[in-house]
This record gives C-alpha cells, sequence and structure tokens, in this order.
C-alpha cells in the first residue's frame, strides 16, 4: 500500500507557488486547515485564489492570509464575519465572486466526479447569473430555467481530519465533515491534516468518509486552537 505521509505542513505544501488556486475545507472555523493556512502564512506564498465556504475571522484561519494581502481572490460564499474582508472588497483591494452554498458545494463535487460542468436553478434571474449560460430543462414535469456553472478544479485542495491513515483514509468529526470531503475529491493534489495517524487497517472501512484515493499527501497537525466564531453567554440570573 502506498505510504502518502509527509513530515509536517511545511513540506506538504512545498511545490504550491505563487497564483496557484486552492479550495479549502471548513465551515465557519469548524474543521479548517489550522496548520496548512499557517504554512502557507509562514511561506509567504502570494497571489492566491481561496475557494471555501467562508473567509475565516480577522485574526484567525483565511483571516491570516488577507492580513498579510496573501489573497487575490476569494471564492466564497458566507462571508460576514471579517472586517478586514470587507475592507478589502470594498475599497477594490480583493477580487470577490459570492456563489450560493448548494451551487459551491456542487462545483465542488463535480470536480471530483469528472463532470465539467453542473446546471442549476440557484442564482438565475440574478447577478449571479450575468454572463452565463442558462438553459431551460423540464425536471419532475416542471419546465423552468437552470444556469450553467463550470466545476472547480483547483491546483490544490486542504482538508482537516479527525483520524487518517498512511493510505489516505480519512474520518471526520460530527460538523467537521462540513465541507471537507467535497473539497478533499476536487483537487489535483489533495493535502489532509489529520488530528492522528494510524497505519492501515486501523481504521474501520465502514465508517471511512473520505477514501484515500482522493488524497495524495497526509501528515499529522498539532496545536490545533479549534477557534469558535462566536460565544454567546448568558448570565447565571437569566436561568432563575
Amino acid at each position: 500500500m502506498i505510504d502518502k505521509t509527509v513530515l509536517n505542513a511545511q513540506e506538504a505544501i512545498e511545490d504550491i507557488q505563487d497564483g496557484m488556486t486552492i479550495s479549502l475545507g471548513g465551515f465557519g472555523l469548524c474543521g479548517i486547515p489550522e496548520n496548512l493556512i499557517s504554512a502557507l502564512l509562514e511561506k509567504g506564498i502570494k497571489g492566491l485564489t481561496c475557494i471555501s465556504n467562508n473567509a475565516g475571522v480577522d485574526d484567525f484561519g483565511l483571516g491570516l492570509l488577507l492580513q498579510k494581502k496573501q489573497v487575490k481572490k476569494m471564492i466564497a460564499s458566507y462571508v460576514g464575519e471579517n472586517a478586514e474582508f470587507e475592507r478589502q472588497m470594498l475599497s477594490g483591494e480583493l477580487e470577490v465572486e459570492l456563489i450560493p452554498q448548494g451551487t459551491l458545494a456542487t462545483r465542488l463535487m463535480a470536480g471530483g466526479y469528472g463532470m465539467p460542468v453542473i446546471y442549476t436553478p440557484a442564482g438565475v434571474g440574478t447577478e449571479v447569473a450575468v454572463g452565463k449560460e442558462v438553459r431551460r430543462f423540464t425536471f419532475h414535469g416542471v419546465e423552468k430555467e437552470y444556469l450553467m456553472e463550470h466545476a472547480f478544479e483547483p491546483d490544490f485542495a486542504f482538508v482537516k481530519a479527525w483520524k487518517g491513515d498512511r493510505a489516505g483514509n480519512l474520518v471526520y468529526r460530527g460538523t467537521a465533515q462540513n465541507f471537507n470531503h467535497a473539497v478533499a475529491m476536487c483537487g489535483k493534489i489533495t493535502i489532509a491534516e489529520v488530528e492522528e495517524l494510524v497505519e492501515p487497517g486501523e481504521l474501520d472501512p465502514n465508517f471511512i468518509h473520505t477514501p484515500g484515493i482522493f488524497i495524495h499527501k497526509i501528515f499529522q497537525g498539532e496545536k490545533y486552537e479549534k477557534r469558535i466564531e462566536q460565544r454567546t453567554v448568558r448570565n447565571k440570573d437569566d436561568n432563575e
């Protein structure tokens, strides 16, 4: 069995160059590839196009790359937690493509399935459809317009899992499944960081979320902060 392990995040990203496109798993700050993002920050790679559900927060996740002006274009669904993102977008410093969340997920998966395009009713008749092909299809007896969207084919994909083996098989934990599997499918080169790296055969095959066929490099990460975007608490008196 092929051993896909590398020593650390720095070794994993050694082939990434300025101007490349990277897709990243995670939803909010849950299940984001923290070590790989930090490695990009340290290496100072610039001109990146990042595909992710969101852009992190001002001082964590993709927000760190935005602070250092390492991201040229952001393709995302939700970006409301990042003031620096807003500032760069409004000032014209950052190119932004906002995508309906379902369309984002399906374009990621289509890249893994080998489908060059998808058709979706989401976005028809809105700014999302400007300059794109629209076709009419009859589905379940109803004829309506569908927008053609191209599959994503990023140069690299970054994902974070709970456990993984040396062959690249991954298991996510709870909500961290979010976009990670779809992201893992679409990368020309997919890199996985895991909290626990085990030997092949130690993972129950019935509970593997991403098969190793999609993974090219894997390493055990360290120092996971697992930040929470917004923490809301109430006073003890509120319970009385």
